[in-house]
């Protein structure tokens, strides 16, 4: 949960104001969808222990309406022809009370929800006595969980003009809502709107950015208000005033759309919906703007502090982060189901929700990735190269951290753990962005993971960017942050190329091709194109073309391959050829990465047809070619330009834990620095170490060079080893030491 939203858990009295243009439709009718699904929330509210009071709009609107039509039935065909004036307010309230109440007790009454209807006016507040009655009625019919329902009672109100005048202790709905918290004692106030919350400029501008967290004196100026409400009497700006005045009194507020069909119960559930208004707000403000380069150079320092310590020292931090995240797995769970819920209610794609999901096994299985990663060589501080540059001048290339990584992914959590463990690993600080789909299990693996971290290096190491605001700040920090490696679509990819200097690793899809070549043993293709497609079909090295020799169609062995997956439940679609020689629907496009269980199938004169065919359509990922002739796998294996090119295998071995690695930041298609699946090797870089006696250039006069290779060993004898006045030794056999141990 954000910091700006930890008071949640706290609330027990809420207070919602239904707006006019939340009740009503474009043509003034009311929106029974809209009611029906706050009814049915207001439900589960009150089945998990919250006192819910509802503030509605909406009264004049539906007397507007019904008015107008007995004025129609009742007119004859001459009153037609004339002007029609424009209906008073106070009328079409108190035709309109009846018949939204009515409504609500109806919605409520399906639900086995009761209802009650208080209209109060101005005047009301303006004696302590009223005041102090209906305070007792409200909690009386809280206690027996009867939803009190306020509106103003425009039919008898001592202003001029509902909609014009905005005089009195409250004037409109808004601020009646806002008295009301206040009065009642709520503990939270959420203000639904036609919108998602307010905007820094009218909705409708492009320009215009959703604020998250209201700050006056930062918002005050800056905002830009559009139109008023297209049927209620304020809009924004009344509810933008009503907000600021409850909370500086206290009681936190939340804008948001009344539109969504769960949004109210996001709201208490800590999402980021909507705009907050906070009276502590601005005790947040100097985090948040400076949170991004702060974040970075706190993970540069942390890393620091972590490649200080010793390689035994490293691996148990990553030995106590498994066992963390073992112990912890309940808790991560139901976080995990959490956001599944969410997912699913919101109608994200079964391929998103597929990779969302951390299945049985999975945390025990990541554990295991991290051990193993933890029982490897240490990676940093190798000597790749020793040369003897001149007599007694050693130098040494050695691999070291790139620094600080910035790691943007997508509806994968499993991905959190796996990049985390690698920066700890190579002694690289990290930050990470997870998708919005996981922000709850992002959340708790990230604090299951840098609770492990020791106080000697800091919990700042990990640092877990929550708003997507901060991306276009991280992606300016070229001089703290080294690389930036994203995990996601073809447009996430490219976006985030385009928007920063900062070197990027990555591949934008994993359109992956299997061929089956005529010299195939059969048996063995469909195993492999079976478990190439359906082992995780929404995994970036899962099948998604299956190329075939012409030769098989005459065979039989093309119906052979269709059966196969048709039996799995795979749906094909079909390339050129494929399409107009069997019915089989075409494919969109011959580039296409389903995550799903479909895929493209298209016939292929020959290897060189294949290839020229993967070169054109896919996207440098994983290909792989089944046949028992080894001189065209081998044509295949060094004329195909992918990352990785296997045969006889599935694609599905494309993978940083089963190639070895330990684990994986990502798969490559990069050419520069790594590629195919990135593990330690591609979180290091390289720096020069020389070691000399007074050595110095003079021109090149001072030195003779002989730049003879020496053994990667570090060796005693190597290390300047003076013995004189016997404490020199000593510091250099520590010296030794800390070199051989990897610092």
């Amino acid at each position: 949960m954000d910091i700006t939203r930890a008071f949640i858990k706290d609330v027990k009295r809420i207070v919602i104001k239904v707006g006019t243009a939340v009740v009503s439709r474009g043509d003034g009718r009311l929106a029974l969808g809209r009611l029906g699904s706050l009814c049915e929330q207001v439900k589960e509210m009150i089945s998990e222990g919250y006192e819910v009071i509802i503030v509605t709009s909406g009264a004049v609107g539906v007397g507007r309406q019904r008015l107008r039509y007995r004025q129609l039935i009742n007119s004859s065909f001459a009153d037609l022809q004339k002007p029609q004036d424009e209906l008073d307010g106070k009328p079409c309230a108190a035709v309109g009370q009846s018949g939204l109440m009515a409504l609500y007790d109806s919605l409520f009454s399906q639900l086995d929800v009761a209802s009650s209807q208080l209209l109060v006016t101005d005047n009301d507040f303006k004696d302590p006595d009223l005041r102090r009655q209906l305070s007792e009625t409200v909690n009386q019919l809280l206690g027996l969980h009867v939803v009190p329902i306020f509106n103003e009672n425009d039919a008898i109100s001592t202003r001029k003009a509902p909609y014009e005048d905005s005089s009195g202790i409250f004037w409109d709905n808004d601020s009646l809502a806002g008295l009301l918290a206040l009065e009642l004692k709520a503990d939270l106030l959420i203000l639904l709107s036609d919108v998602d919350g307010l905007y820094s400029g009218p909705p409708s501008d492009p320009r215009s950015k959703l604020i998250h967290t209201y700050i006056r004196d930062k918002h005050n100026e800056e905002i830009t208000f559009g139109e008023k409400s297209r049927v209620g009497r304020g809009g924004m700006t009344a509810k933008v005033k009503a907000a600021d005045s409850a909370a500086c009194a206290g009681v936190p507020v939340v804008i948001t759309s009344g539109y969504t069909t769960d949004g109210i119960l996001g709201v208490l559930r800590g999402e980021p919906i909507g705009t907050l208004f906070h009276n502590d707000a601005h005790l947040w403000l100097p985090a948040k703007d400076t949170s991004a380069r702060k974040m970075a150079i706190a993970a540069r320092d942390a890393s620091r502090r972590l490649q200080a310590l010793s390689s035994v020292d490293r691996q148990k931090i990553l030995q106590d982060v498994a066992d963390a995240l073992e112990a912890n797995e309940d808790l991560i769970r139901i976080e995990n189901e959490a956001d599944i819920d969410v997912a699913q209610q919101v109608g994200i794609a079964e391929s998103l929700i597929s990779r969302l999901t951390l299945k049985p096994g999975k945390l025990s299985s990541l554990a295991n990735s991290i051990r193993v990663l933890a029982d490897m060589a240490d990676p940093i501080g190798q000597v790749q190269k020793r040369t003897e540059l001149a007599d007694g001048l050693i130098l040494e290339k050695t691999t070291c951290p790139l620094g600080v990584l910035l790691i943007i992914f997508e509806s994968r959590p499993d991905a959190l753990v796996q990049i985390a463990s690698l920066a700890i690993r190579t002694g690289n600080g990290l930050l990470l962005k997870g998708g919005k789909e996981a922000v709850r299990t992002n959340a708790i693996l990230h604090k299951v993971i840098t609770d492990a971290l020791p106080d000697s290096v800091g919990k700042d190491l990990i640092g877990l960017v929550t708003s997507r605001d901060e991306i276009p700040n991280l992606l300016k920090l070229d001089n703290v942050i080294d690389l930036v490696i994203p995990r996601g679509s073809n447009r996430l990819v490219s976006q985030i190329k385009e928007a920063t200097k900062i070197p990027v690793l990555g591949h934008a899809d994993g359109v992956c091709h299997v061929y089956v070549d005529k010299a195939a043993n059969l048996d063995e293709a469909k195993k492999i194109i079976l478990d190439a497609k359906t082992d995780y079909p929404a995994a970036c090295n899962a099948m998604e073309t299956l190329l075939v020799h012409e030769e098989l169609m005459k065979t039989g062995g093309l119906d052979e391959l269709i059966l196969a997956l048709q039996t799995a439940g795979v749906k094909l679609y079909g390339g050129p050829k494929v399409s107009s020689l069997l019915r089989i629907p075409g494919a969109s496009s011959l580039h296409h990465e389903y995550s799903s269980m479909a895929c493209t199938l298209e016939i292929v004169k020959d290897v060189h047809g294949a290839i020229d065919h993967i070169n054109e359509h896919g996207s440098a990922h994983t290909d792989c070619i089944v046949t028992e002739d080894n001189v065209i796998a081998e044509v295949f294996l060094h004329q195909l330009d992918s990352a990785a090119v296997f045969h006889n295998a599935s694609t599905r071995f494309c993978d940083g834990f089963r190639f070895g690695l330990g684990a994986e930041v990502g798969i490559s298609t990069s050419r520069i620095h790594a590629r195919g699946p990135v593990g330690v090797e591609g979180l290091l870089t390289t720096r020069w170490l020389l070691r000399g006696h007074g050595h110095v250039v003079d021109g090149d006069h001072g030195v003779t060079f002989i730049h003879k290779e020496l053994p990667l060993e570090v060796k005693l004898q190597d290390i300047n080893c003076r013995t004189a006045n016997g404490g020199d030794y000593a510091h250099s056999r520590r010296l030794y030491h800390s070199v051989a141990n990897g610092f």
